[in-house]
């Protein structure tokens, strides 16, 4: 079974970001091929890995839902081999893009194959990173299950501590498998509050370090630049480096 990272928090929060420095580390440190998973329907951890975007797993579901399976072909067929052409690959990591329906109507069958071929596909991969949409909307339609660190992230602010703790007991209490809960602050200007340690206390969240506000990241971003590329001495980079090295087995 491959170890799966899952990311979570409110919008804004930098999320994507970590999730790419994530995939960096992973393969920095050897441990691959990895599989990242964009479960965003605002999809952006490619601008992050500086990769195009070539398909996304919506296309194929719109497709099939407007019956252009090609004649001959069966839907199983068909979806199995859209996931292939799918996945975006770059050497020692692959990354592939849910994608969201563009029209009205159902998408059970055509989500229910895709589940069950991206089953088969996370098994090729020892480490999967996968970065979630903002809020909870993706655990309450448990898109998020069965990981074995849900990596929280949010800001210094109130709502995103909020937001935080309503994800992890919401994770909690519908009991989609996940092994262990644990939250980033990011973007942080000063060690934080006793205030804001006992919001995390009385979550029972558990705090596995914060990351600070850095100009690099916010240059990178803002010039279009993949924030992978980033110098690892950056003290951003370092931060969420040891962050990660209490979480990967």
């Amino acid at each position: 079974m491959p170890f799966s990272v899952a990311l979570a928090g409110k919008g804004g929060t930098g999320k994507t970001t970590i999730a790419g420095m994530l995939v960096k580390y992973l393969v920095m440190k050897g441990k691959k091929p990895v599989l990242a998973v964009d479960a965003d329907s605002n999809a952006n951890l490619n601008e992050v890995l500086g990769l195009e975007i070539s398909d996304t797993l919506g296309n194929a579901r719109e497709e099939m839902k407007k019956g252009q399976v090609p004649s001959g072909m069966t839907k199983d067929v068909f979806i199995s081999m859209r996931l292939e052409q799918a996945v975006i690959e770059a050497g020692e990591y692959d990354l592939i893009i849910m994608g969201q329906p563009e029209g009205a109507g159902c998408y059970c069958a055509a989500n229910s194959l895709l589940t069950g071929f991206l089953e088969r596909l996370t098994g090729n991969y020892p480490y999967i990173v996968m970065d979630n949409e903002a809020g909870m909307e993706h655990i309450s339609r448990l898109t998020t299950r069965n990981v074995d660190v849900l990596l929280i992230v949010a800001d210094t602010s109130r709502r995103g501590l909020q937001a935080a703790t309503r994800i992890h007991e919401l994770a909690h209490n519908l009991n989609i498998g996940v092994t262990r809960s644990c939250l980033v602050i990011n973007q942080v200007k000063e060690e934080p509050s006793e205030a804001v340690m006992n919001i995390i206390r009385d979550s029972g969240l558990e705090l596995i370090g914060t990351i600070p506000e850095n100009d690099g990241v916010y240059e990178y971003d803002l010039n279009g630049q993949a924030t992978v590329e980033m110098p690892e001495d950056n003290e951003a980079v370092q931060a969420a480096y040891q962050i990660f090295e209490k979480i990967i087995s």
